[in-house]
């Protein structure tokens, strides 16, 4: 006799419900069909899951423990069931978007708002990634589309330039540096700098700049995120140069932001996967992307002077 779907029914209902007779209610059926599917089951199992006592039925140690590892089960029913009806109420299912921490922060939120003031019923899953762990992903065609600095496209994907702007620097709130429009590199001679990670390829741009003109800083603290690097200058610990995405989310809470003399390029591109199939609103979500784009590229100037 093998174990059956009827049988792990039959006994989660009557956990659930407490009492056979009200189980066999929920399950519109009688209560000796629910008693004898119980007996069934206890017979495949070859263990004791109730102990009968004067006429009632009491869940032993196992039916508990039985009982956890079943309402798993119907916790991914459910999960299906919700999938289904989500796809019934919008035949488009969920997109999935893949990008680095910086990019969740700014850039793609405005994107987003675009893309529902369009699609209100459409659904968005954003996942956060560090690189390399982002191209990995989507060289495994798990996301919909992604969104990376790289210029180079990762295996089995597509890259479109979607933005390309010059990094900027980052002051505290009053510091003596916000008094010019704009930085050059001997305004930072030794001066607290905030750094990106040492293996930032930004990182490494902006320190050959600095080493190119004879300028030192003093280097005490550094960060892989420019989030995070934006929240330690406004702090007072330093100063330093970031991606305009972050630090204009950020400007006015107690950061100001200058243009840098030395244009440094900062690269966002979407990255298209070849084989995964084409999700129905992709082409939606890239257009509300490019129009974020233009918008921030057109308000980048204004900003500045601010």
């Amino acid at each position: 006799m093998k174990l059956t779907h009827r049988q792990i029914e039959v006994f989660r209902a009557v956990m659930n419900a407490g009492h056979v007779t009200r189980a066999a209610e929920v399950l519109h059926t009688s209560q000796p069909t629910v008693s004898r599917e119980l007996a069934r089951l206890e017979q495949v199992l070859g263990i004791v899951l109730f102990e009968r006592v004067k006429g009632r039925l009491r869940p032993t140690v196992r039916a508990m423990a039985l009982l956890e590892e079943v309402e798993l089960s119907y916790v991914g029913l459910d999960r299906i069931a919700a999938t289904a009806v989500s796809l019934r109420d919008f035949s488009q299912g969920r997109l999935h978007v893949a990008c680095l921490p910086a990019l969740a922060h700014a850039l793609l939120p405005d994107a987003i708002r675009r893309f529902v003031d369009k699609q209100p019923e459409a659904g968005v899953s954003i996942t956060p990634l560090e690189s390399p762990g982002l191209e990995g992903a989507l060289t495994e065609q798990r996301f919909d589309l992604g969104l990376i600095e790289r210029h180079e496209a990762p295996a089995a994907t597509a890259l479109h330039t979607l933005l390309e702007v010059d990094e900027v620097c980052v002051l505290p709130a009053g510091h003596a540096l916000g008094a010019r429009a704009v930085l050059r590199p001997e305004d930072f001679a030794d001066q607290p700098f905030v750094s990106l990670a040492s293996t930032d390829p930004y990182r490494q741009q902006i320190d050959a700049v600095f080493e190119g003109a004879g300028v030192r800083r003093h280097l005490h603290i550094e960060s892989p995120s420019a989030v995070s690097v934006c929240a330690l200058v406004r702090q007072g610990l330093g100063v330093a140069i970031v991606n305009p995405l972050t630090a204009l989310e950020m400007q006015g809470q107690g950061l100001d932001v200058r243009p840098f003399s030395v244009g440094i390029p900062f690269h966002v591109a979407v990255v298209l996967p070849a084989w995964r199939s084409e999700h129905p609103l992709r082409a939606a979500l890239l257009e509300a992307l490019s129009e974020a784009a233009d918008a921030l590229r057109a308000q980048l100037p204004q900003k500045l002077q601010a």
